[in-house]
C-alpha cells in the first residue's frame, strides 16, 4: 500500500481511546472511531447517579506496566489525583485476613491452619509429580487441598462463575500468589501476616469522576473523529466495509474492532464454518455492580475485600469513598461497590440484588443494622459481560478466529476484542491501542498483545 491506509475503529473504550489518542499524538488523519453508546470509556467509564455519588463499573485500580500510560495519565490527571496505599483483606469465619489468603491462614481456626499447611506440604512434596489439565488442577498441585477447599475454588468460582476445571491456568502471572511453604509456616509459627502482596501495592486514582475521568479526558484529543451513538451492524471484510445502525457505510483498509470477539464474528458477513465453531470455545460472564451510598461517615481504612463464602452475593466489595472524597454527594457520606458476578453456571436474580446485597452488608459487619435507615444511594449496573473467562478451549479458538481476522486486515484487539483476560487491565488495554497504530503506521512489533494456539505463530506483523 502505497498511500496511508484509512483506519476504522469499533469501540471507543480504553482500547479504541488509546488508539485514537496515538494517531492524533502522531498527526494522522485518516481515521474514525465509531461507538454504540452516548458515552466513552466502555467499562472503564463512570456514572453519577442521581443521588450525587460518582460510581464506577467495578472496583478499578490504577496502576501500569508502561511508562507510555504512566505518562498518559499524568498528562490527564494532571494534581488531580490521590495516591493509595493497598489496604486488602479477605473475609472469612467472621474475621478480616489480609490478602492473598494463601500466605496469611494464621489468624483462621485451628482446623483450617492445619488443613491449608498439611496440602500444602503434601502440595510442595509433590510439585512435578504431574501437569495439570485445568486451574482447579493447578490449584490442588501448587496450593494443595487445604487452600483449594477453603478459597481458592469458591473464590474462583464466585468471580468467573464458571467451574475451575473448566479453567486453563495459563492466564495466572502476577494475577495470582502463588505460595511457598516456608513463608507459610513463617507467618502462621512467628504470626507475622504478608500485607503486600502484587504489583498494585501503591495506586493513583482520580479526585473526581472516577476512573471515567480519565476516559472523558482522552475524549477531547479524538472528538473530531468520533460517532457517538454509532452501534455496528455488519462488517463485509472483502468489500472492507462497516455498516451502521443509522444506515451508514464506513470503508477501511485497516479495522481495529474493540467489541467483544464472539460478536464481531457474528456481524461479520460469511466467516468460515471453522471461525463462527470457534466462537463457541469464548466463555464469558457478566456482572451486577451494586453501589450503596450512606449518610454517615467512614469507619475504615480498608480499600477492598475478598468473600469467598456463600452467605453473601458478592465476591469483592471497594470503599470507593476511600479512593476519594469527592465521590459521594457530600462531605460525612461513604460509599460501597460490590460485585457479583453471573453466568449460565451461576444465575443471580437481579430483581432482589440489591437488597441481599444490603443484606451481606450487614452480616458482614461492613453496615451496622441501623445504616439500614441511612442508604441514600442504591446503585445497580449490570453489563451482560465483564470477565473473558480463559477457558480451557480458548486459546484454540484464538488460534482460528484471529489469523483468519488478521488475513482481512481485521485486529481484535482490548479486553474483550483480544479476549485475554491476562492482558485486560485498563493499562494493557490502552496499550493494545498504542501498539496497533504503531504496528499500522510504523510496522512496530506489538508487544502487549499475546498471539494464543495453534495458529499464533502466523500472527506476527504484516
Amino acid at each position: 500500500m502505497t498511500r496511508d491506509p484509512r483506519i476504522v475503529i469499533i469501540g471507543a473504550g480504553p482500547t479504541g481511546l488509546g488508539a485514537g489518542y496515538r494517531l492524533q499524538e502522531l498527526g494522522y488523519g485518516d481515521w474514525v472511531m465509531l461507538e454504540a453508546n452516548d458515552y466513552v470509556g466502555g467499562l472503564a467509564t463512570s456514572f453519577t447517579d442521581e443521588a450525587g455519588f460518582t460510581w464506577d463499573i467495578g472496583g478499578h485500580v490504577m496502576f501500569s506496566h508502561y511508562p507510555y500510560y504512566d505518562e498518559l495519565v499524568d498528562r490527564l490527571m494532571g494534581d488531580q489525583y490521590s495516591t493509595l496505599h493497598r489496604e486488602a483483606w479477605v473475609w472469612m469465619e467472621n474475621r478480616f485476613i489480609p490478602y492473598p489468603f494463601q500466605n496469611n491462614i494464621g489468624g483462621l481456626e485451628p482446623q483450617t491452619v492445619y488443613e491449608c499447611l498439611t496440602g500444602a506440604i503434601r502440595a510442595a512434596r509433590d510439585a512435578g509429580a504431574t501437569t495439570p489439565a485445568n486451574f482447579r488442577e493447578w490449584v490442588l498441585a501448587t496450593m494443595g487441598q487445604g487452600i483449594a477447599d477453603h478459597f481458592m475454588i469458591p473464590y474462583n468460582y464466585k468471580v468467573w462463575a464458571t467451574p475451575a476445571e473448566q479453567m486453563s491456568f495459563n492466564w495466572i502471572g502476577e494475577r495470582v500468589s502463588v505460595v511457598d511453604v516456608e513463608d507459610l509456616l513463617r507467618n502462621v509459627l512467628f504470626d507475622k501476616p504478608e500485607k503486600q502482596w502484587g504489583p498494585n501495592s501503591t495506586f493513583k486514582y482520580p479526585l473526581h469522576g472516577g476512573t471515567g475521568f480519565l476516559y472523558d479526558g482522552m475524549r477531547k484529543f479524538v472528538e473530531d473523529h468520533l460517532e457517538l451513538n454509532c452501534a455496528v451492524v455488519s462488517v463485509d471484510p472483502v468489500a472492507k466495509v462497516v455498516r451502521t445502525d443509522d444506515g451508514r457505510d464506513f470503508n477501511y483498509d485497516v479495522l481495529l474492532s474493540t467489541m467483544p470477539l464472539n460478536k464481531l464474528i457474528r456481524v461479520t458477513e460469511s466467516p468460515p464454518t471453522a471461525v463462527v465453531e470457534a466462537t463457541k470455545g469464548l466463555v464469558f460472564s457478566g456482572s451486577h455492580i451494586v453501589g450503596i451510598g450512606v449518610d454517615r461517615p467512614v469507619d475504615s481504612d480498608k480499600n477492598w475485600i475478598y468473600f469467598p463464602e456463600p452467605d453473601v452475593p458478592f465476591y469483592r466489595v471497594t470503599y470507593l469513598s476511600n479512593y476519594s472524597p469527592y465521590l459521594t454527594a457530600k462531605h460525612g457520606q461513604f460509599s460501597l461497590l460490590t460485585e457479583t458476578s453471573h453466568s449460565s453456571y451461576k444465575a443471580e436474580d437481579p430483581a432482589t440484588i440489591v437488597d441481599r446485597v444490603v443484606d451481606g452488608l450487614v452480616t458482614t459487619g461492613l453496615l451496622r443494622e441501623s445504616d439500614r435507615e441511612l442508604i441514600v444511594s442504591r446503585w445497580r449496573c449490570s453489563p451482560a459481560m465483564t470477565y473473558p473467562v480463559p477457558s480451557v478451549g480458548r486459546d484454540a479458538a484464538l488460534g482460528t478466529i484471529q489469523p483468519w481476522l488478521r488475513d482481512h486486515d481485521i485486529w481484535s484487539r482490548g479486553r474483550f476484542g483480544g479476549w485475554l483476560y491476562e492482558i485486560g487491565n485498563m493499562d494493557h488495554s490502552c496499550m493494545q491501542g498504542v501498539e496497533f497504530v504503531n504496528a499500522v503506521v510504523h510496522g512496530e512489533p506489538e508487544t502487549v498483545w499475546i498471539p494464543r494456539g495453534e495458529g499464533a505463530a502466523g500472527q506476527g506483523i504484516r
